[in-house]
Order: C-alpha cells, then structure tokens, then sequence
C-alpha cells in the first residue's frame, strides 16, 4: 500500500461523480481541495463523517476549500446518499478503485478477527499546486472538519 507524506506531490486523478459527469483533479488547480476516502455509503461511520463535513462545508469553503468524497459505490447510490443528508459536494463513484489505489486507499483491514481486503479511511487535503498538505491516516468520523482546520492552523 502506497503511502504520501506533506510535500508530496498528489496523484492525478479523474472519476465519475454522483451526476455521471467526469471531474480530474486538475479542475481544481488554484483550490484547495480535501479529498477523503471512506468505505461505504450509508454506514454510521462514513455517515458521521460525511454530515460533518457537509455541516461545516460554508465554514471550509469560506477558507477556499472544496470537498470530495471517494467510496467504491455507484454513482446512483452516491446521488441516493447526498440527496437523503442533503450533502453539498461531490461524492466520486470508484467502483474499479483506480483511485483508492492510487492514493493508497486500498488493503487489508481486520474486524472482529477477520482479515479482508477494503477501503481505508483517509483523509488528504491537496494544496492550489496540487501537492498534499496534509493526511489524516486516523479520521474521527464525528469530529472530522476540526481535526482538519486545527491541523491547519497547527501548521
């Protein structure tokens, strides 16, 4: 599993959003953008961590940020997930995990003693130039939107 630091430069990537339309992360050169990975829509976790982020997202776009969510789902389960929490950014539907790979999304996971291949959590937040200012490896789903802005301002 590939791992990035800060300072790395972020992999490009295009994917089909909840609409069917294409976005590439060069769409968003002079944005900040928080780009975060999560298993599953419609799950508690990925849940909290979602309406958190869509909660919060005036308070982060007044800081020039943009939010994108990645998940294996489809778009039309992704559409189905903003429309019932009215989340206000694009969720990438990723169903062959091209770009949970690449961003080194993608591995063995354990629960209750089993040993699977899934979705790890992450959360990277990509500067203007596209390089990576920061990585949660560790997202507190409840809290999410904090721990990015105290980090920032930690920086």
């Amino acid at each position: 599993m590939k791992t990035f630091k800060v300072g790395d430069k972020a992999p490009e990537f295009e994917g089909v959003i909840q609409d069917g339309t294409t976005i590439k992360l060069t769409d968003y050169k002079g944005k900040k953008v928080i780009l975060y990975f999560y298993p599953k829509d419609n799950t508690p976790g990925c849940t909290a961590e979602s309406c958190n982020l869509g909660e919060n997202y005036e308070a982060l776009q007044k800081k020039g940020f943009v939010v994108i969510g990645v998940s294996a789902d489809t778009a039309k389960k992704h559409q189905n997930f903003i429309e019932k929490y009215n989340l206000p950014f694009d969720l990438i539907a990723d169903t062959e995990k091209t770009i949970i790979s690449a961003y080194g999304c993608w591995g063995a996971k354990k629960f209750m003693g089993r040993e699977y291949e899934g979705i790890h959590r992450k959360t990277f937040v990509i500067d203007e130039k596209g390089d990576i200012l920061l990585v949660f490896e560790k997202v507190k789903t409840k809290t999410h939107t904090a721990q990015i802005l105290e980090e920032l301002e930690n920086n």
